[in-house]
């Protein structure tokens, strides 16, 4: 509406107009009218109009606030409250001397009024026009007393992404009060990742028949989630029809703006049949803290409705009453501040509305309220404690601490569940008490108490069903040339089967309800189809959802919503591999040649220092320089056996020798336990060694073709396209790298762990080299914001968890001939060839060993032979021989047991070198004898 527009509209009702204005030469003026438009034939009206009279007589009453002037209502009816009365009536009340109106009583009025009260300078302060709109630049002088409907639209959007919603269904008058409101909930839910998925207007005077054709489309929708806004005179009917349609059943959720609180406190008490329409509803009421002026101000309003000219009995009272009450007396502390500080009021023309002329047109009438700029100010500044608890403007125009209670009807009343404020979100205490605390709005702290849901269920509903249509899901399902055991249409039918298909079957049968669909393939059968085009053709309508092995990738998220993977897959790399056998000096590789020589230095090393340590105190440590050297030489290597024999009587002999046994003991496990793994793990090599070796190379690698993995390896790895190769089959795959990059071949393939552990079940000369460079998952595809996809989820879980997704796996994708468990056990199984080695070695030292001590004994006999068998009589030379070796291995055997037994008593080593010197003089030995038996007593 234009400026002359509206200078016109005034003109029109200029013979309404007094023109009556207040003296210029009182500052301070006794009387100062302010308007009030409503429509008191309403329930909301009376309860406006009883609240409005109340405050102005309290005000007046006061003497500290306006103490030398009162407050004078001027009541204009609005009897049609909607449309061009309205603003007429509103004409009517501007054009008397008022500094202020209260009101209007909606949002579609307070929008063409504002534009008037811009061009007289009336402030309009308005605590039922809750349109979020109203607030903006363009209403400089409309004034909202009480909270702004964003602050609700964000209340239900926590509403309904506690309970895990993700559509909901908006039912609104389809005026500036419901559209405005309906779009600052989408925007609320879009925050969240909600949606209005159905919008349903109606007219804002619809009948029952109008308002029965609406909520039919409403129950054909998918989301029982619904929402109402609109009018307290209208807003009951739409429940009522919709309990005759049975939409106050099992499954549905119905959440009302304030008008339900507003009209269920204005008739209160309630009787049974006045609720019996909205059992289970959930509604939300300004929230107004309890305190003593409250209570002071209820029991007020009790003997006000109760005694004298404005008794009705009737008349409840709700929140809208109270911020009436506390309009007043912030205009009253507003008009005090602006009189204390000087100012005055008074009215002017405006000099360009003389300009216009036409017939009884009278526009020097019009009156412009000179300081209502200011007065305006001084409302926004005000800081009062009112019935509603804290009365004061932010920087943006709404009064501060919003909160609303949310309540739900049961039986003949209703149950708070708990509270939302804009401070800390969902709570279960009053928000009050959560101010002097650090605001938090996790999701662990939103908090409410059980709801009575419609059917007369505790249950939470779903917020979904299938839409009552007929249609059937449309599911799309990659036609694939290879690896048909992930999924693969049955030739000649439009069914599938596969691993995919029967996760999903089973996913689906866990549901507890029942989903219409049918399998639609995609892809033209002669090659792999793209999952990423697949899944954008959801987005585009084309399917309801995609079934079949999908990676979940950061894209495809983009442009739908998947369900919980029902399989882990990331991508590896599967090269050609040769089996390397462990040869005959395998023993040989546990340790390094620097290792093996740094071993051996240390053996000498400790068994010098022990030998050092001991030499001055122990005779086990003496002897002939000969003798000291290999008694160093045994005792150190000796004690990789722990097989030392030579006392240590020294303090730090001992230490030296426990520290080096401990090394020993870890040098001895380490070896064993790498040498285990040398001969009984398999040993494969391959000239690619994982993801690494193949970016810094120049070889051609294969990829499956119409998977992720060739976009993934051109933009994430960087690696050249020319260097992809594409591959159909795991036949044409296996051909590819046998033929190696010299025959036209691949060095190696990338694809998904998932597809290679079927590729590698029965090709043995192939292997995973390197390790899994991504984390990636199989899901189905569904929607943004699907319900659906949620539910899936929850039974792709429950099939984990109870076994069955382990047993559809075993089903389709347990053939493992390179890994059954005969081969295994082929693998682990010691040969003798990584053995021969050790034995050849150990065979070689008791040969040499055997041949050295013959060839001495040969030496010994050679020397004194002769000698003895003179001495023996006759007899043949063998006989005598014979003789001569038993008589001799006897006598060294008494020698041995008696050294034995010389040193357990403490003799020294010549002690026992005496003794078999005795033996051999007693007993007549001859010099060979005596020599041999010497040799035995120095071992």
């Amino acid at each position: 509406m234009t400026r002359v527009e509206i200078m016109v509209l005034m003109v029109l009702f200029e013979g309404l107009f007094s023109a009556g204005a207040l003296s210029d030469n009182s500052t301070i003026p006794a009387l100062v009218n302010i308007g009030v438009l409503y429509s008191f034939n309403t329930s909301v009206g009376k309860m406006v109009k009883t609240a409005v009279e109340a405050a102005v007589e309290d005000v007046n009453s006061d003497p500290s606030i306006l103490p030398q002037t009162k407050l004078k209502l001027s009541m204009q009816e609005d009897t049609k409250y909607r449309g061009f009365l309205s603003i007429a009536e509103a004409l009517q009340l501007m054009a008397t001397q008022t500094v202020a109106i209260i009101g209007p009583q909606t949002s579609t009025t307070a929008h063409v009024i504002s534009h008037i009260a811009n061009e007289l300078q009336v402030p309009l302060l308005s605590f039922t026009a809750t349109d979020p709109t109203l607030s903006s630049l363009q209403f400089p002088f409309f004034i909202r007393t009480a909270f702004s409907d964003v602050y609700e639209m964000t209340a239900i959007a926590d509403l309904v992404n506690y309970f895990q919603w993700r559509e909901v269904i908006a039912v609104y008058g389809d005026d500036d009060h419901g559209r405005n409101g309906m779009g600052a909930l989408g925007d609320k839910l879009a925050e969240r990742r909600c949606k209005i998925s159905f919008k349903a207007p109606m007219t804002p005077e619809a009948t029952r028949e109008e308002i029965t054709d609406v909520l039919v489309q409403v129950a054909l929708a998918e989301s029982r989630v619904i929402v109402l806004h609109t009018s307290t005179a209208w807003g009951p009917k739409v429940l009522s029809v919709a309990k005759s349609l049975g939409m106050m059943e099992n499954g549905y959720v119905w959440i009302t703006t304030t008008f339900l609180s507003t009209w269920l406190d204005i008739h209160s008490p309630l009787s049974p049949d006045a609720t019996n329409d909205m059992q289970g509803v959930i509604a939300l009421r300004m929230y107004v803290p309890d305190s003593k002026l409250k209570r002071w101000f209820i029991s007020r309003w009790t003997n006000i409705t109760t005694s004298g000219k404005n008794g009705n009995g009737t008349l409840g009272l709700s929140t809208y009453g109270i911020f009436a009450y506390d309009t007043v007396f912030a205009l009253a502390h507003a008009l005090d501040a602006f009189f204390k500080r000087g100012n005055q009021i008074t009215f002017s023309h405006d000099p360009k509305l003389s300009q216009i002329r036409g017939d009884n047109m009278h526009l020097d009438a019009v009156k412009i309220f000179n300081e209502g700029n200011l007065l305006r100010k001084h409302i926004y500044e005000v800081n009062m404690t009112g019935v509603s608890g804290l009365f004061k403007y932010d920087s943006d125009g709404n009064l501060v601490n919003p909160a609303y209670e949310i309540i739900n009807v049961i039986g003949t009343g209703t149950r708070r569940i708990g509270y939302w404020s804009n401070y800390t979100g969902l709570s279960i205490v009053p928000p009050e008490t959560l101010y002097s605390k650090p605001p938090n709005r996790s999701s662990a702290s939103q908090n409410l108490l059980p709801v009575f849901w419609p059917g007369e269920t505790t249950q939470k509903p779903r917020g979904w069903v299938f839409p009552n249509n007929g249609r059937m899901l449309k599911i799309g399902v990659p036609k694939r040339v290879s690896y048909r055991d992930f999924v693969s249409q049955v030739q000649g039918t439009d069914m599938f089967k596969g691993f995919c298909i029967d996760v999903f079957l089973s996913a689906v049968n866990l549901l507890p309800y029942a989903v219409p669909y049918k399998f639609v393939p995609y892809g033209d059968g002669d090659s792999n189809p793209s999952n990423t085009e697949l899944v954008r053709l959801i987005t585009a309508d084309v399917f309801d959802a995609a079934v079949g092995d999908i990676t979940i990738t950061t894209e495809r998220t983009k442009m739908v919503d998947f369900t919980q993977p029902y399989i882990e897959s990331g991508l590896v790399v599967v090269a050609s591999v040769k089996k390397t056998d462990s040869n005959a000096w395998a023993f040989f590789k546990p340790f390094t040649p620097m290792m093996w020589a740094v071993t051996a230095i240390f053996f000498l090393l400790v068994g010098a220092v022990v030998w050092i340590l001991e030499h001055r105190l122990n005779d086990d440590f003496r002897g002939t320089p000969k003798q000291q050297m290999v008694t160093i030489l045994w005792f150190s290597f000796s004690t990789m056996f722990f097989a030392h024999r030579e006392n240590t009587v020294s303090s730090l002999g001992r230490f030296v020798l426990l520290i080096w046994l401990f090394v020993v003991l870890i040098i001895n496990s380490s070896y064993t336990a790498s040498l285990t793994s040398i001969l009984t793990v398999q040993q494969l090599s391959s000239p690619v060694k994982g993801i690494d070796s193949l970016i810094n190379s120049k070889e051609p690698i294969g990829y499956l073709q119409g998977s992720f993995t060739r976009t993934y390896l051109i933009e994430e790895i960087g690696i050249d396209e020319s260097r992809l190769v594409p591959l159909k089959t795991p036949e044409e795959t296996a051909t590819a790298l046998k033929n190696g990059p010299q025959k036209g071949g691949v060095a190696a393939y990338v694809d998904e762990r998932a597809y290679i552990e079927l590729f590698l079940s029965s090709r043995c000369d192939f292997s995973i080299v390197g390790q899994e460079f991504t984390r990636n998952g199989w899901g189905f595809a569904f929607p943004r914001d699907s319900p659906l996809a949620v539910d899936l989820s929850t039974a792709i879980l429950e099939l984990a968890e109870n076994g069955d997704l382990q047993r559809i796996h075993d089903k389709w994708l347990l053939s493992s001939a390179c890994l059954s468990q005969g081969a295994k056990l082929e693998v682990d199984r010691l040969k003798l060839r990584s053995f021969w080695g050790l034995y050849l070695v150990c065979g070689l030292a008791c040969v040499i060993a055997l041949l050295i001590y013959l060839i001495q004994t040969m030496r010994q006999y050679s020397k004194h032979g002769p000698e003895e068998l003179e001495s023996s009589g006759n007899g043949s030379g063998s006989s005598r021989l014979r003789t001569f070796l038993s008589f001799v291995d006897e006598k060294e055997e008494i020698v041995k047991s008696r050294v034995k037994r010389k040193k357990i008593e403490g003799m020294s080593y010549r002690s026992t070198r005496e003794v078999g010197s005795s033996i051999t003089s007693n007993k007549g030995f001859s010099q060979a004898s005596s020599n041999r038996i010497d040799s035995a007593t120095e071992i």
